[in-house]
This record gives structure tokens, sequence and C-alpha cells, in this order.
């Protein structure tokens, strides 16, 4: 069976690619907002596999993600590759602004981080130009005042790319193809057959996102739009459509000479109003062509299809052919380190999560709880519609109310958590729902009494938009604690803000978490899809 580009290349909560071509490979790196580590980076040698190599930011001293918000953090990533060097730069919001890091390999080390002073804005990128010029690329307010929310504009100045210093005045380019444009945004420039193009994103993240393309002679000329821009969007199919928000691409060139386009886009599930995007917006892969000094998208149909031969041509995909990228289903925890596609919320403090105390096991301490910058949580993403998760953990309670469970994590005020629960002598089953402000106690179970340390199964069942919790001692014989349980609180439409919803594994202490004097041993966790469609 020949190999097929499969749609999405990454299932989840994978926005803003970008992708650089190096030494015949392709690499690939995402927007990671709060989560740590920040900023995954995937590897291919034909684009139709995908491998985690490593992630851009893997130690505290790079960054801190302190007191930042699960959608503040790094904004839209730019990988590039020049002369031996990848260099990565992106906007860590409300904190340092736009920066740059490089390495010698793609898998790391990445350098701690170079601020570019004066670049504001958000979503920056490099271009390479082959007189030996740096351009940094970003987007930022309109400099004579905002007329309206989202007059923004597209622009350029020249860098020191050893420094980080900008050179010479910057420009503002574009502001838009279409009149009125709000938010263009998510801009890389290429030089291709003696032309600069600008590609970039306009419309907002939302139902009108979109990609559009513009193209000069001169990197600071008077760049001209495509007369048939956007050049790829789903807008115009309505909210209905089972690809949704496609926007805030890159381009690149494969080994065969053949033009592709990474993009971003949504898959809603569910019924009425709760027709949502629980997995936030993923990566996905289209061909491009060229007619006329200009790029044309899924030339076929225009649309973002869920599988194209390597040609470019919109295939079907069949019972063999494999997703862009398997994670393991399980993780037993026999590493002394975590897997690179484990996510904690800010950092990861080996003092309270870790795989070394007791081998075998993934460790938790009681942590603060998820507004503090201790959360002692590790998870997955979400990768289809339907899923199965579940966990073996076993706890070491001392506080009245320590607790430690799964949880389904789209924000620090929208999740669902399965719990085991100290309530003076009783240890309960519970689960709890956060839909805003406060929590609130769906269900309980009393699971035991008159001691401190217990061991059970805990699972999380999705059907769409239908979840399932069950506990018990046996995997094979499990108690449901609620079922229809609606999922779509976990969805962006609903919880707002960049992210998708996560799957995994918690411990917040009932006293005083420094103290350490609480934990949770999780043995194993599984996640597994069992949804096979492509859109609903």
């Amino acid at each position: 069976m020949s190999k097929k580009i499969i749609n999405p290349i990454l299932s989840g909560f994978y926005p803003d690619p970008s992708v650089c071509v190096a030494n015949g490979k392709f690499y690939l790196v995402n927007s990671s907002f709060s989560y740590f580590p920040g900023l995954p980076i995937f590897e291919s040698s034909d684009c139709c596999e995908w491998t985690q190599i490593g992630n851009v930011i893997d130690r505290d001293s790079q960054l801190n993600f302190s007191g930042q918000g699960v959608s503040r953090g790094l904004f839209a990533p730019t990988i590039r590759y020049n002369n031996g060097k990848f260099y990565c730069i992106c906007t860590q919001v409300d904190r340092i602004g736009n920066f740059f890091v490089t390495a010698d390999k793609p898998e790391g080390p990445w350098s701690d981080p170079i601020v570019i002073e004066g670049a504001e804005g958000i979503d920056p990128s490099l271009f390479f130009d082959d007189d030996g010029t740096v351009w940094y690329i970003g987007t930022r307010p309109a400099p004579e005042g905002c007329k309206y929310n989202g007059n923004w504009e597209i622009w350029i100045q020249q860098i020191d790319i050893n420094t980080g210093k900008l050179l010479g005045d910057s420009k503002g380019i574009w502001r838009g193809a279409l009149k009125d444009c709000v938010w263009p945004e998510g801009p890389h420039i290429y030089k291709i057959d003696g032309m600069y193009y600008l590609l970039h994103a306009e419309g907002g993240t939302g139902p009108d996102h979109a990609v559009c393309v513009a193209r000069c002679a001169t990197i600071d000329g008077e760049w001209e739009g495509k007369k048939s821009n956007p050049i790829l969007t789903h807008r115009h199919l309505g909210k209905t459509a089972g690809v949704v928000y496609v926007g805030h691409a890159d381009l690149f060139c494969d080994n065969n000479n053949r033009w592709w386009m990474v993009c971003l886009a949504s898959r809603p599930y569910g019924e009425g109003e709760n027709r949502c995007c629980n997995m936030g917006r993923e990566t996905f892969l289209v061909p491009v062509k060229w007619e006329d000094g200009w790029p044309v998208a899924s030339w076929q149909t225009g649309l973002v299809e869920n599988a194209y031969t390597i040609e470019g041509n919109v295939s079907k995909r069949e019972i063999g052919d494999k997703n862009a990228v398997n994670f393991p289903k399980e993780d037993d925890f026999n590493s002394e380190n975590l897997d690179m596609y484990w996510l904690g919320l800010r950092r990861i403090d080996k003092n309270y999560i870790n795989c070394t105390e007791n081998l075998g096991n993934l460790r938790l301490y009681g942590g603060s709880d998820f507004d503090g910058d201790n959360v002692s949580f590790i998870a997955r993403r979400q990768t289809s519609f339907s899923f199965k998760a579940y966990a073996k953990l076993c706890t070491n309670f001392n506080n009245d109310n320590d607790s430690a469970g799964l949880i389904c994590f789209q924000n620090e005020k929208f999740y669902y958590k399965v719990q085991f629960k100290l309530t003076g002598k009783i240890v309960r089953i519970q689960l709890i729902k956060c839909a805003g402000e406060n929590e609130e106690l769906l269900a309980e179970d009393v699971y035991t009494g008159g001691t401190k340390e217990v061991c059970g199964i805990l699972k999380v069942v999705a059907e769409k938009q239908s979840i399932r919790f069950e506990y018990g001692n046996d995997d094979k014989n499990l108690t449901t604690l609620a079922e229809n349980i609606d999922a779509s609180i976990l969805s962006v439409e609903k919880a707002g803000g960049f992210v998708g919803t996560v799957i995994g594994m918690f411990a917040v202490s009932g006293g005083d978490f420094t103290k350490k004097d609480f934990y949770a041993d999780f043995d194993w966790f599984k996640y597994e899809d069992f949804s096979k469609d492509w859109t609903l």
C-alpha cells in the first residue's frame, strides 16, 4: 500500500504549525501556550509519518511561566534552518515578548532565549535572504492607532541574527487581503523564483479564519495581494462543516520539488449548541501547486481533505492507512524520565513530579490547585472524538481533603476530575465538575474507611460528547460513578482560550503542599482512541 498524507497529521491540540526543511528532512513545531515542556518538535522524512523528537523549551532556566494562564505563554512559533543552524522564534506574551532560540540539532539542546528588544506585537518569523540579510517579520497594532479591534499590520525590520538587535527602521508592509481586515497574523516570507511572497492568516482564529498571500519584487516594496484571496479557508462552509477555523499556515517544498502547506484547523462534534471543538486546533497538511506565479492550495477541491497521495491528489483513507503520528497507548513509568509527549502546567517540578522515588511509578506529591504555580499534574492530548483513559494509583493520604485522580482538563476553570479524596476518616470517590468559578460535586460514593492508604483504578470513557466515569479494584470489573456527562464544556467554544482538552493525572494537597506529606503513586496510565471517524 502506497503512503499517503492522512489528516490531521497531528491530531489534538497542536496549533500554529511551522515547518522547515533541513538535510532532506522536515521539522515541525507548534504553539504550546503555558504547558511545559513547550514547543513540541516533530521530524519526518516523507511528510507522511511524523515522530516527536523533542521540545524546544524543556528547561526551567529557559523561560518562566509562573502566574500565566493556560492560554497565555507561548504563541505562534516559527522554525527555520540556515547555514547549519536551527532557529525557533516565538512570543512569550505577558513576560519577555518576542525572542528566538537556536540549536545545532533539531532535537536540541536549544539555547536560552535571545530577547528581541523593540519587537512589539506577536507571531514573529525570520526570513534569511540570499544576500545575507536577515529580516524579522511580525504583526502589531496599526501605529497610527487602531480604528477597530483587530486593526493590525504586518511589519518587517532587519535583524542581527547573532545579537537579536533590530537594525534600521521598521516598515509596515501589509494590512490584510480584505477591506477592514481583522488580525492579519502568522506572517511568513519566502523568496521563490526571485519574487518575495508573504503568507499570512486573517479573520481571527474562529469561524472567519483564512490563509492569504501577497507578493512583491523587493522585500520592502509595495506588496500585491492575490486577487482570489483567501487561498485556503472553510469559512464559506458555515458552522456545520466537518473542518472549521482553517488558517495560520506555512509553506515548504519537499524532496521531489512538490509544495505543501501546513495549517491549523478544528473538527467539531456533537449536536446543536454542543457541537464543539474539544480537541482545539490541530495540524493539517495540504498540497500546493503554482499557477501564474501564485500558490494554489488543495487544487482539486479547495478544501482540507482527509487524505492525499504524495503527488498531492485527493485520496481516500483505507483501513490499512496509519495515522501520521502514533503515540504509545500505555505508559508504565519504568523510565526515570517522562516521555516527551507528557505535559505539565507551567512547569514540571521534579521534587513534586517524578519517576525516581518509587521506580515503576509516577509519583505526584500533592500540589496547589490549578491556578497555582506548584500544580502536580501530568497530561496528554485528547486525539479523537471518542477515547478511553484509565490509570492505577495508590494514595498515601495525610490531610483532610487530600485528593488525587484523573482529570479531563480544558483550562483552570473548565474541567472534570474523578478522584479519591480523604474526608475525615473516609476515602470517597468523587466526580467534580468545574465550568466557571466554582467546583460542583456531581457524584460520590464511599470507597473505604479507616485507612489513609488506598489503591484503585479510575477510568474515563468519552463517546463523542458524552462521558462516563468508572472506578474499582479490577479494570475488568469497574463500577460506573456517573454517565451521560456533557463533554462540551471541555471545548474552546464553551471554555474560551486557545488550547484543546488534555487528559491526565493530578494530586492536590488538602493542607500545606510545601510539606510534601501526601503523595499518590500511579503504576500505569492508558489512553486509547476508539473513534475512526475523520469528521462528524
